[in-house]
């Protein structure tokens, strides 16, 4: 390894230790990613020692920069900068216990497990993408409460395999358009990938690339510290998005399999780990940090202190009324009428009753919602007339009117997803974000991410079913929306009218601990409610909209459009003398939720059940019973308009009452 001057040397030991506590920790896990944090141990010092802006003693500080690890199988070179600038959590015996059960050091950083780690990241690209919806929230923030209040930098480390996703592209045209100047990427370019050498897959300029989406963007060399300390500089005074490209070695210090793929995803193994200890001058025990290496990084923890302290004694001078809605905001309330407001309004529909589809029901939810509180930030991924995602209060965001607070996002469905997320993140907002529910699919891997973070975000996915017509299969959804209900921990709402939508929106934006979807249709449906409630229906998942003559012999469960099918069919089978209740149920999960005894109470004991969707029909088993059956579409959608396709596929009244009468008469 080349000398390094004395002036250097303190810096590389600081570096060093990150390497040591990486290094041992995947060795003794017998698992995980010891070349990445080891490559970029110098950089990352320079950030924690020189820029970052944190309080290991207030890691919750609003105006603390963000760091994120983009690159999250490097998660130790995260877990060692927590440990050693002085966080709570982790302790060294965490990190011994590094990837193994209940452990907060996981394999890839988690959220919630550890104070320091802004967002869970892993999956290649999202921590980018989250950081630059970060980077738009501060943005805002500082656009409307000031730079007293507002003033802080988002720093990203990715690596090769983030810049190869197509995510990536998404987020870099955006960010670059936004010239979301406060946003900081450093590459480790290290030139390894899993496979190898990443020329087998790649020959990309990247600097060109991200110059060509309008970013700034420099190479240095990643182990110079002065170098990379120059770059960061630089980067902060631009007026641009900035890449640093930290040309790195990748498992640095371990002469026998630097530089080599070796490092990547396996541990060094023992004799390997010795031969490191040796190369970096690092004669200490495994997990073994010498007192007065601790203690210098325990000072680089402080160095931020004082101007947290300074930002707590600062607030108060802020204008009382604007100091109470930033705090406000920061604590993610939601405006007191809202209830009142979305009572009466619910009220008025019932009242006024009127066809109407539930995306324009939406839009009229939003109205209300963006009048009352400027949390909400909204946007589209190109669709704003047809997702009704834009209000009257609502100005464009764009690079000359910050403070806008609505997106055009283009017809990027997942970097949106990503950046709504970065945006809940931060806190401050609530953001939403509209597309045709077909293409969910295109964003589903940050609404998964959204649902495991736990953070609230709320997707407006119209065009729900074969109702949309002509389009065709293309854009039909029909395995959307049991495939979304799989996922743990998000709310999936289907409403059936705009009754129904007002009160989804409402549960979506009180559940502060999840991400919600509103599946919402392009054709307009009759209103299902003609009396008013103040209670929120929708709020247990299912209930009985219309009972049955007498005690029911068949209970009709549908879904959004399919609630008036179900009204439909009911009508028949009644004047044939079959009773029949109709539950409307907008969320399956919420109703899953519910105990045994609501969940009999509504589906009723003895009566036949049958479940209308117009979608597949894998998912309702546990709804219908062994005795009931499910009408829906087990295969894909034709273009043709929607009322023939509703018929094509028998998903009618008459069609429905006739397969019902048939069964009954097939039992007798």
């Amino acid at each position: 390894m080349p000398k390094t001057s004395d002036s250097v040397i303190d810096q590389r030991t600081l570096a060093n230790a990150i390497r040591a506590l990486s290094m041992d920790a995947v060795q003794k896990a017998n698992s995980g990613h010891p070349g990445m944090p080891m490559g970029m141990a110098d950089a990352a010092t320079v950030l924690f020692s020189k820029f970052l802006k944190y309080d290991p003693n207030w890691p919750g500080w609003p105006d603390r920069d963000r760091f994120i690890l983009s690159a999250g199988h490097g998660s130790m070179l995260l877990y060692s900068l927590l440990y050693l600038t002085g966080y709570a959590r982790p302790t060294i015996d965490d990190i011994k216990n590094f990837r193994q059960l209940g452990s907060p050091c996981a394999g890839h950083p988690e959220y919630g497990e550890l104070p320091g780690v802004e967002t869970t990241t892993g999956p290649l690209a999202q921590g980018l993408g989250m950081a630059a919806g970060m980077a738009l929230a501060e943005r805002s923030l500082r656009t409307q409460y000031g730079s007293d209040a507002v003033d802080h930098y988002t720093y990203v480390i990715t690596g090769d395999g983030c810049l190869m996703e197509g995510l990536s592209h998404e987020i870099l045209s955006f960010a670059g358009h936004q010239q979301l100047e406060k946003l900081i990427v450093l590459w480790d370019n290290n030139h390894i990938s899993i496979d190898g050498p990443t020329s087998l897959a790649v020959s990309d300029d990247q600097l060109t690339r991200f110059e060509a989406h309008g970013w700034d963007a420099w190479e240095v060399d990643g182990h110079d510290f002065k170098a990379v300390e120059a770059a960061i500089e630089k980067a902060r005074k631009s007026a641009k998005p900035s890449l640093i490209s930290c040309r790195t070695i990748i498992g640095f210090g371990a002469p026998g399999k630097q530089g080599t793929e070796a490092t990547h995803g396996a541990p060094l193994g023992e004799e390997e780990v010795a031969a490191a200890r040796k190369e970096l001058n690092w004669p200490h025990q495994a997990f073994e940090i010498p007192e007065d290496i601790l203690a210098a990084w325990r000072r680089i923890g402080q160095r931020s202190g004082e101007q947290s302290r300074a930002w707590k004694k600062r607030l108060p001078g802020m204008d009382e009324k604007k100091r109470r809605q930033f705090e406000g905001r920061l604590e993610g309330k939601l405006p007191k009428a809202l209830d009142a407001r979305i009572i009466a309004h619910k009220k008025a529909l019932v009242e006024n009753p009127e066809k109407m589809a539930t995306r324009k029901a939406s839009g009229q939810c939003l109205e209300i919602i963006n009048g009352l509180t400027e949390a909400t930030i909204g946007g589209s991924a190109d669709l704003s007339g047809s997702n009704n995602t834009r209000t009257s209060q609502m100005e464009i965001m764009s690079a000359a009117n910050p403070g806008g607070r609505y997106i055009h996002y283009g017809v990027r469905e997942f970097g949106m997803a990503a950046i709504m997320n970065g945006m809940g993140l931060h806190g401050g907002f609530i953001p939403y974000g509209g597309t045709f529910l077909i293409f969910s699919d295109y964003a589903r891997p940050a609404i998964r991410l959204a649902a495991m973070i736990g953070v609230r975000v709320i997707y407006v996915f119209t065009h729900d079913s074969i109702g949309l017509g002509e389009d065709g299969p293309t854009h039909q959804p029909v395995e959307q929306l049991m495939s979304l209900r799989a996922i743990p921990n998000l709310n999936v709402f289907r409403p059936a009218c705009a009754v129904e939508t007002a009160e989804c929106w409402a549960l979506a934006l009180k559940d502060a601990s999840r991400p919600s979807i509103l599946a919402l249709t392009r054709q307009s449906i009759a209103p299902v409610r003609d009396k008013h409630f103040e209670e929120n229906m929708s709020e247990r998942g299912g209930y009985i909209l219309k009972k049955a003559s007498a005690r029911p012999r068949v209970t009709l469960i549908g879904t959004g459009s399919e609630v008036e099918v179900a009204l439909a069919a009911q009508t028949i089978l009644e004047k044939k003398g079959v009773p029949t209740r109709v539950v409307s149920m907008p969320s399956l999960g919420h109703f899953q939720e519910q105990s045994q005894a609501y969940r009999k109470e509504v589906l009723g004991s003895g009566a036949l059940r049958v479940s209308i969707e117009a979608g597949v029909t894998r998912g309702w088993e546990g709804i219908v019973g062994e005795d009931g059956f499910s009408i829906g579409i087990d295969c894909f959608g034709q273009s043709a308009p929607a009322a023939d396709l509703f018929s094509h596929f028998g998903i009618t009244g008459a069609d429905i009452a006739d397969k019902i009468l048939d069964r009954i008469k097939a039992s007798a």
